[in-house]
C-alpha cells in the first residue's frame, strides 16, 4: 500500500522543491542588513522596513501554504460527492503526483486510470525534477502526450486535474489537451479542475509567485474554446478554486 499524506507534508514538500525561492530572499536580506551599516542613519530606516516587508512576505506564503496544503482538509477530498459505481476516473498529473493514492482510496471500486503528461522539453519547472526525484510515481502510470490521450471517445465518467493543468504554460498547448479531455469524456461525464487563481488573495500569499498562476478568464477561455461549461465553481478556500466542467454539445 502506497503511503498517505504525513503531517505538513504539503509545506515541507513546497519547501523542498523551491528552496532557491526562499534562499534568494534570504540572502537578499542579510546583504542588506550588511549593507545597512555603511550607509547614513537617514537611509537605515528604510532598508530596514524593507527586508522586515520581505521576510514578512516569506513568512505569510509559507503560513498560507501551512493553512492551503496541510490544515484546511483540501486532500481529504471531502468536498468531491459522486455517483462512483462503476465509473472510470482518469487523473491526469504533471509529473508530481499526490492525489492518486487518494482518488484510489476515496473510490476503491471505481477504475482509475493515472497520465502522466510530463514534458522536460517544455515543462522546464525544476520544482517538478526535484519531486520526480523524491516520489515514486503511483504504480501504472502511464506517461502521455498533451496532444493526444491513449483513451476511446467518450471513455471517463470524471477526469481530476489536481494542481497540474497550469503546468501546460502555451495557451495553444492547453486547447489541444482540453479539446482531447472532452473527446475522451462521457457526454454525461465531469472535469474537476483545481487551482489557484492569479487573483488578489493569491497576491497577497505568494506576491510575484502568483504569476505562476493563471487568471480565471485565462481558464474559461480555455474552457469555451474547448467545448466546455463551468456546471460550477467551488472555492475550496480563499486561495483555491475547483471548476467542474461538463460538455456543452459544441464541437471544438
Amino acid at each position: 500500500m502506497e503511503r498517505m499524506r504525513k503531517p505538513f507534508q504539503g509545506v515541507f514538500n513546497i519547501i523542498r522543491f523551491n528552496w532557491h525561492l526562499y534562499l534568494l530572499p534570504v540572502v537578499f536580506v542579510l546583504l542588506l542588513l550588511l549593507l545597512n551599516n555603511f550607509v547614513p542613519v537617514t537611509f537605515q530606516a528604510f532598508i530596514t522596513i524593507f527586508c522586515i516587508m520581505v521576510t514578512a512576505s516569506v513568512i505569510v506564503s509559507l503560513v498560507v501554504s501551512i493553512y492551503v496544503y496541510d490544515l484546511s482538509g483540501l486532500y481529504e477530498l471531502k468536498w468531491l460527492k459522486l455517483d462512483v459505481h462503476a465509473s472510470k476516473i482518469v487523473n491526469a498529473n504533471a509529473g508530481f503526483d499526490e492525489t492518486s493514492i487518494l482518488l484510489k482510496t476515496k473510490f476503491p471500486d471505481s477504475e482509475l486510470i493515472v497520465f502522466d503528461f510530463y514534458d522536460p522539453a517544455t515543462h522546464t519547472e525544476i520544482s517538478i525534477e526535484r519531486a520526480r526525484k523524491a516520489y515514486p510515481q503511483f504504480v501504472g502510470t502511464i506517461p502521455i502526450s498533451t496532444s493526444h490521450l491513449p483513451l476511446t471517445d467518450n471513455y471517463a465518467d470524471f477526469v481530476f486535474l489536481i494542481f497540474s493543468a497550469h503546468e501546460i504554460r502555451r495557451e495553444a498547448e492547453r486547447n489541444i489537451f482540453f479539446a482531447e479531455l472532452k473527446r475522451i469524456l462521457k457526454p454525461s461525464g465531469k472535469i474537476y479542475i483545481t487551482e489557484h487563481l492569479r487573483d488578489f488573495p493569491n497576491f497577497l500569499a505568494y506576491n510575484i509567485g502568483v504569476l505562476h498562476f493563471f487568471h480565471k478568464s485565462s481558464w474559461k477561455r480555455t474552457f469555451a474554446k474547448s467545448g466546455f461549461l463551468v456546471e460550477e465553481k467551488i472555492a475550496l478556500n480563499p486561495f483555491v478554486t475547483t471548476f467542474i466542467l461538463q460538455k456543452n454539445g459544441i464541437t471544438s
